[in-house]
């Protein structure tokens, strides 16, 4: 299995699992961050994992400098597998992991990982990708 087919596999495997704010845990709910670090890890990536930030605020900025440093790197072509930084409001960024058919993400609102098909729904800032 490659790389992209493993982290959309430990993606879906936590559609589900309850929203919690910094959480890095499936066993005790996920944020968008969370649910992007276990799909990779799930994939074999050991990069830094952010933390400090609230569910509102921030910058593309910030954002990209921590996806960086967990060793992603920008893409301009989206495929599955790769790391999408949405602007979900007003200074509110989302990240979201791609999958065949749309995408998986930890849902504030539905408390919980979610699969949602078709495309995003907020502006994409960015695409990141683990790997080539």
């Amino acid at each position: 299995m490659k790389r992209a087919e493993r982290i959309v596999a430990g993606a879906r495997a936590l559609v589900g699992v309850p929203f919690r704010l910094q959480g890095r845990d499936a066993d005790r709910g996920l944020d968008c961050v969370g649910l992007v670090a276990c799909a990779l890890a799930a994939a074999g990536h050991r990069g830094a994992v952010p933390g400090g930030y609230g569910l509102r605020g921030g910058d593309p900025v910030r954002f990209a400098g921590w996806l960086r440093s967990a060793g992603l790197r920008r893409v301009r072509i989206l495929k599955a597998g790769d790391v999408v930084l949405v602007r979900a409001g007003v200074a509110q960024f989302h990240v979201m992991l791609r999958v065949p058919g749309g995408f998986v993400h930890a849902h504030a609102g539905l408390r919980r990982v979610v699969e949602m098909p078709g495309e995003a729904l907020w502006p994409v800032v960015s695409v990141w990708r683990w790997g080539r």
